[in-house]
């Protein structure tokens, strides 16, 4: 009947008259906890990354893969060992960086090429505060990496345990979700909601942060756990049985999942009225311009399939972000010089995930009377200085692929004929291409009076002999923009830079999460000016 009163009126009560609050032996009674279990809760959270489910009939087996996350990026603490050492147990690779902020430009780098998840794991307080500026760039570059963090034990949260910090205000603005695990059985449905949002609308990172008693075995807590020996008093002994109940609540329940796959991932799709609206005004141009951001190449699409669409539309185009490479090193559709002009001169402008930031001049740059079409997952980045630099003939808030797909199928229907229609245009900038590379090819023969190398001659043998297949990092200043008009990606999702937000120093992060996507593939690094030393 004891066991019936509210929480509240137990405490009133234990202060009144000394009561001891519940004998842990009854309260346990009230919880499904396997007290002889040696699992882990880092185990749950590999087993959310990548476990393999057999579904056995006669003669047939069905696998299921879960997120098929294939390595983690860490810098290896005792707060998140267990999550390490279970992800390695199930075939996830381990990634131990000299700094975590290299931990998180590798997953972002695997993010991007895969088109997936990048996976990075940090132990607490200064491991996470060293990941803020990587946190940051990836979500200016919007990839959906998932940042796995330990914590000092639940019990000791604010007594002042070794690198007890209140991380999630401090990572909250970078983030698209963030959580903080208190009981073991939320640990797979919080990670599969964080990895589902970190994918779904304009994907960014996620941060979980995991106590290490949620992250050990219920006898390794009631080891560990800060019991009072001896208590002699009935404050004492109140606080131990408060002990106890934590650690009942922290397991119950905690291995009774049994779906750890994947969640529905929610990507904005467009609307036939838009499609038609945008195809109404392109089939009336004739200087159309096509500006790819990284955003186009997000899934569902394949790039293969954004590729043919592309050369479908006929229509000149500028590749930008994770697009560069995708019409591979000579499409006669891809535009790399004079881009300031040819905006000035198209009559209809398609921003396929570009944006009127720093990039494009703000939007300065479009001349009145252009019709500038801008499709973006991100309404904030769609309309980015829009009413102020430029203005739009249609906006389209939906994934970029799907919405040039649908675009694709209304202009074959009417009989478009891209390639054909903009010949003239075509063959304009193509003129414009050529004039600017005779002057670059003038700066090749000059020599620097201080004596140092052209920049313009390094970058032009390299992208002789660079591999076809290579893997791009840019990082660094001028001489990384130099190399953006002069290197070729050979084809689609061959080359990473910092994205919007300029971050010097991604180079190693990045080349380390390229050749771990990539291991057979040769990855170069461009280091420039402030990135390297």
């Amino acid at each position: 009947m004891f066991l019936n009163f509210s929480r509240q009126t137990l405490n009133k009560c234990a202060k009144k008259t000394n009561l001891i609050l519940i004998n842990s032996k009854y309260f346990s009674t009230k919880f499904n906890i396997d007290k002889e279990s040696k699992k882990h809760g880092g185990e749950l959270v590999a087993s959310v990354l990548k476990v393999i489910f057999l579904f056995i009939f006669p003669l047939i087996f069905f696998s299921f893969l879960a997120h098929n996350v294939k390595e983690i990026f860490t810098l290896c603490g005792g707060h998140i060992s267990p999550i390490l050492v279970s992800s390695e147990q199930l075939g996830i690779k381990i990634y131990d960086t000299r700094h975590e902020v290299n931990a998180v430009f590798a997953a972002d780098a695997v993010a991007r090429l895969r088109q997936h998840i990048g996976v990075a794991a940090v132990t607490s307080g200064p491991g996470v505060t060293n990941t803020i500026t990587s946190l940051k760039n990836a979500q200016l570059a919007e990839s959906p990496v998932i940042l796995l963090a330990g914590a000092a034990p639940s019990l000791m949260k604010g007594k002042g345990a070794l690198q007890d910090i209140d991380q999630i205000p401090i990572i909250q603005s970078m983030c698209k979700f963030t959580a903080r695990i208190i009981n073991v059985e939320d640990i797979v449905p919080t990670l599969r909601e964080a990895i589902s949002v970190s994918q779904s609308g304009t994907p960014g990172p996620v941060f979980i942060e995991f106590p290490l008693d949620v992250l050990q075995s219920y006898q390794e807590v009631l080891r560990d756990a800060s019991f009072i020996k001896n208590p002699d008093t009935p404050e004492k002994q109140n606080f131990n049985e408060s002990v106890y109940q934590h650690i009942y609540r922290q397991f119950h329940n905690a291995w009774s999942h049994k779906e750890f796959g994947p969640l529905p991932v929610t990507i904005p799709k467009p609307n036939i009225e838009d499609i038609t609206k945008i195809a109404d005004i392109l089939e009336n141009a004739k200087r159309p311009l096509l500006l790819m951001g990284s955003q186009s190449t997000l899934p569902p699409l394949k790039t293969e399939q954004l590729v043919q669409i592309v050369n479908n539309l006929g229509i000149p185009t500028y590749l930008g972000g994770m697009s560069r490479g995708l019409l591979g090193a000579n499409s006669p559709l891809q535009m790399r010089q004079n881009r300031k002009i040819a905006i000035k001169e198209a009559d209809v402008i398609l921003l396929a995930g570009a944006v009127c930031d720093f990039r494009l001049t703000y939007g300065k740059g479009f001349s009145p009377g252009t019709k500038v079409i801008s499709i973006n997952r991100s309404q904030e980045q769609m309309l980015k200085n829009h009413g102020v630099f430029w203005n739009s003939a249609a906006t389209i808030q939906a994934d970029v692929g799907l919405t040039l797909l649908e675009l694709q199928n209304q202009m074959k229907e009417r009989k478009w004929g891209g390639l054909e229609k903009c010949k003239e245009w075509i063959e304009m900038l193509r003129e414009m291409e050529i004039k600017k590379e005779e002057d670059t090819a003038k700066k090749l023969a000059q020599k620097p009076d201080d004596g140092h190398m052209n920049p313009l001659v390094l970058l032009t043998a390299m992208d002789e002999v660079i591999p076809k297949d290579a893997i791009l990092v840019a990082d660094g200043g001028d001489f990384v923009g130099s190399a953006a008009y002069i290197v070729r990606p050979g084809g689609p999702l061959q080359w990473l830079d910092p994205g919007t937000f300029g971050t010097l120093g991604v180079g190693a992060g990045f080349a380390l999460g390229a050749k771990a996507v990539y291991p057979e593939r040769t990855v170069v690094i461009i280091y420039g000016d402030g990135s390297a030393g």
